[in-house]
């Protein structure tokens, strides 16, 4: 299953409790509260060099838990072959269309 995020398809949310289901390579992670039935709401984006380790230790778990009621999940756009400036306008890009409560830049 895989999640339409822009124009890019995310691999499928997992929960942030399963972590140890990611790869630990670059991408551009988004992350998620159900709202109804196969419906979300993305509360932060995010790129980096080592998805599942930013994950694991990043600083703003306390602001999405603040904001999401539901189970936290994650969705996955792995993107070994994109520069840090790619991934970043990805990143850019989606926080423009949805306008998560986190990590406003």
């Amino acid at each position: 299953m895989s999640i339409q995020m822009g124009k890019w398809m995310f691999e499928v949310p997992y929960a942030l409790t399963e972590t140890w289901r990611l790869e630990n390579r670059a991408g551009v992670y988004v992350i998620l509260c159900p709202v109804v039935q196969n419906k979300y709401s993305a509360i932060d984006v995010g790129e980096s060099v080592q998805v599942k380790n930013r994950l694991e230790t990043h600083d703003r778990k306390d602001c999405w838990k603040r904001n999401c009621s539901g189970t936290l999940q994650v969705a996955i756009l792995y993107t070994p072959h994109l520069q840090p400036a790619e991934r970043s306008a990805i990143e850019q890009e989606i926080r423009k269309q949805h306008e998560p409560s986190c990590g406003k830049r």
